[in-house]
C-alpha cells in the first residue's frame, strides 16, 4: 500500500519560484499560463496489514509535523491503495 502527500504554499504565501517558472513560461511564448505555484509531493509506503483508519491519523501527523510547515503550507494526504 501507497500514500502520497501533497504540500504547497498556501494561497496567502508568495510562490516566487512560481513566479519565476511563470516569467520563463511567457517568454518561451506560453502567454495563456496566468499562474504556477510549485509544490512537493512525498510517496511512502506503508505496511498493507495496518488498518487505514490508523494509517491516516498517523500520516495526518506526519504530515503536520514533519512534512510540511503547518504557518505557511497546506497538505492533502491520498492512500493510493
Amino acid at each position: 500500500m501507497k500514500a502520497r502527500v501533497h504540500v504547497s504554499l498556501k494561497p496567502s504565501v508568495l510562490d516566487p519560484q512560481g513566479q519565476t517558472i511563470t516569467k520563463a513560461l511567457h517568454s518561451l511564448g506560453h502567454k495563456e499560463i496566468l499562474d504556477v505555484r510549485q509544490g512537493k509531493y512525498f510517496d511512502i509506503q506503508l505496511d498493507p496489514a495496518a488498518s487505514k483508519e490508523s494509517l491516516a491519523l498517523q500520516l495526518q501527523s506526519i504530515a503536520a509535523e514533519v512534512l510540511s510547515n503547518p504557518v505557511i503550507e497546506d497538505f492533502q494526504i491520498e492512500i493510493l491503495g
